[in-house]
């Protein structure tokens, strides 16, 4: 008799996944792990997995990046030499809402990661602590040839090749708000609430453990000085978020 619940739970499970095999079983594309990613959509406990499953493949990643609303355009691929190029690579010129002065470079992982953020952590941050929209994002670059820089200050380099050099990679330094409010990393990080005045700081730190929920890997001033004046954004390589 002990092993009654378990028979029970292991024939409900083969009954729903006979009925959705046999198609008498309709689940809302929110809640069906197995429809495919809608970047619109507000996120809930499948985005991740639909997410990565996304940015794994090339034609779902470019279809989700354009129904996200982005403005971009597809980049030729550029064979790895010395473990440096891209494929699937678009130029990025403006968010949804958010204008970059100058296009970006990115890999399609990235770029939809980005698209995820903005929306879904950029744009309710905005609005809870700055009281309006952003309009623009400033960045420190994306593509790079080079190696990750292994101490606080980014004087020295190791071996291995950083996310910057595949276009995994995209360093965040500000932020245009409502009006003419600027928003920097550097001069934000640290700055507390002032009466009357929109708490930047408390901003940054909803930007940033934003960005933890669609990149792999986030590194802001909490991690070291070398990150003092931006957010490091990437896909791909170890989970970070500091």
């Amino acid at each position: 008799m002990r092993f009654l619940p378990g028979l029970l739970l292991a024939t409900a499970i083969g009954a729903v996944g006979w009925s959705w095999q046999a198609g008498w079983l309709r689940l809302p594309d929110a809640f069906n792990p197995w429809s495919d990613l809608d970047p619109l959509a507000a996120p809930n406990l499948l985005t991740p997995y639909k997410l990565r499953r996304a940015r794994d493949d090339a034609p779902q990643c470019f279809a989700a990046l354009a129904a996200s609303g982005v403005r971009f355009e597809p980049v030729a691929d550029r064979p790895l030499d010395e473990g440096c190029g891209w494929t699937d690579a678009v130029r990025l010129s403006r968010g949804q809402r958010l204008a970059f002065k100058t296009p970006v470079l990115l890999s399609c992982r990235t770029a939809l990661s980005f698209a995820m953020w903005e929306r879904h952590a950029l744009i309710p941050a905005a609005e809870a602590e700055l009281g309006g929209a952003l309009v623009g994002i400033e960045h420190l670059g994306s593509y790079a040839c080079r190696s990750v820089r292994t101490d606080d200050h980014g004087a020295n380099t190791s071996q291995r090749r950083s996310r910057h050099a595949t276009g995994d990679a995209i360093d965040i330094s500000g932020f245009s708000g409502p009006g003419s409010m600027r928003i920097s990393v550097r001069q934000d990080w640290q700055r507390t609430a002032v009466p009357g005045r929109p708490d930047t700081g408390r901003f940054l730190r909803a930007a940033r453990d934003g960005a933890c929920r669609f990149f792999d890997g986030v590194l802001s001033p909490d991690y070291n000085a070398a990150h003092a004046d931006h957010f490091h954004l990437e896909v791909g390589g170890w989970r970070t978020c500091r």
